[in-house]
């Protein structure tokens, strides 16, 4: 299991790729971006027979750099880590902290990745690859950059155990700007855990991170709380608070998608009259033409107009004053 934890304190289930899966991708790569270049290249050499050799070579400079350094930047800004190779063999690119990568750390993996693997033939990657936990090579350590495995086989999740019901938002007021991503994820990792340890080896590790929790937020726990439950109340109102900012993001951009006039004053003609800046149908409710059943409305602008029409939200009747139109009736 990788070591990678959000800003949430969650640690995510990312397992980083291995040499031998990094290099089988690798290699993929390798064989389609040299198989374009030296197909562009014959392309070129055909088509500059007739420059100079200065000319030439500076073609020859610019399709490498394009073909063997750009191409492979751009494929893995645009698919977000993605590769031909690592996709076939279900690897991807991401963050330190597990989100995705973006151009500049594509364009450090990519400038690196020249000397790295191209000049050296890949011994350098193979070599920083094996020493480091986490399989990383010298570019990703620049980029700050970890190669992951998507397809893992599902693992069974641990929820944290949610606190006495008693406890639920009497953390409401906490300050938890203060405690840091390394006490929130030993919290976790005990709560998710503290089953399987010795209860008094538990109850120690849950009191140590209980007064680091409160040295942090300055707020002691309630008499007679335990350690263990104060830390799974604290943990639920992190987790609340999460959640509601979620939430409050995507009510926000879904009142701002609603419908235009909704909240409206309603035109005065009857049940049926329609908020004063909706544009649909009109008049429903309102007395129709001679003739014309009762409340059987007018598909047109007579009732439905907006708030600056003036007279147009009238009682729903053909006598309504018609809207100005600049023009002078003829004489």
């Amino acid at each position: 299991m990788s070591g990678v934890v959000t800003g949430d304190a969650v640690v995510l289930g990312l397992r980083p790729a291995r040499l031998p899966s990094r290099a089988l991708a690798l290699a993929i790569d390798l064989v389609v971006v040299w198989t374009v270049y030296l197909l562009i290249s014959v392309a070129l050499a055909m088509a500059t027979a007739s420059l100079d050799e200065a000319a030439v070579m500076a073609v020859t400079i610019a399709t490498f750099l394009l073909v063997l350094v750009g191409a492979p930047i751009a494929v893995e800004t645009l698919s977000h880590g993605r590769s031909l190779g690592k996709l076939a063999c279900g690897l991807r690119v991401v963050r330190d902290d597990g989100g995705p990568i973006r151009f500049r750390h594509a364009l450090v993996r990519g400038a690196v990745g020249v000397v790295e693997i191209l000049m050296t033939f890949g011994v350098v990657a193979c070599i920083a690859s094996l020493v480091s936990e986490r399989g990383r090579r010298i570019g990703d350590v620049f980029a700050g950059t970890l190669v992951v495995r998507e397809r893992v086989p599902a693992a069974r999740g641990t929820a944290v155990p949610p606190p006495p019901p008693w406890l639920v938002g009497r953390f409401a007021e906490l300050d938890l700007s203060a405690v840091p991503d390394e006490l929130w994820l030993g919290i976790r990792q005990y709560l998710t855990r503290m089953r399987q340890l010795d209860p008094a080896v538990g109850r120690a590790l849950a009191e140590r991170l209980a007064d680091e929790l409160v040295a942090r937020t300055g707020t002691p726990p309630p008499p007679g709380v335990p350690a263990a439950e104060y830390l799974a109340a604290v943990v639920n109102e992190r987790q609340a608070r999460d959640a509601r900012r979620a939430f409050a993001a995507g009510g926000g951009a879904t009142a701002a998608g609603g419908p235009t006039g909704a909240g409206g004053p309603v035109a005065p003609g009857g049940a049926g009259g329609v908020p004063a800046g909706a544009g649909g149908a009109a008049g429903v409710g309102g007395p129709g033409p001679a003739g014309s059943p009762a409340g059987a409305g007018r598909v047109d602008g007579a009732g439905g107009g907006s708030a600056g029409d003036s007279g147009a939200v009238g009682g729903g009747q053909r006598g309504g004053t018609p809207p100005a139109t600049g023009f002078a009736p003829p004489g």
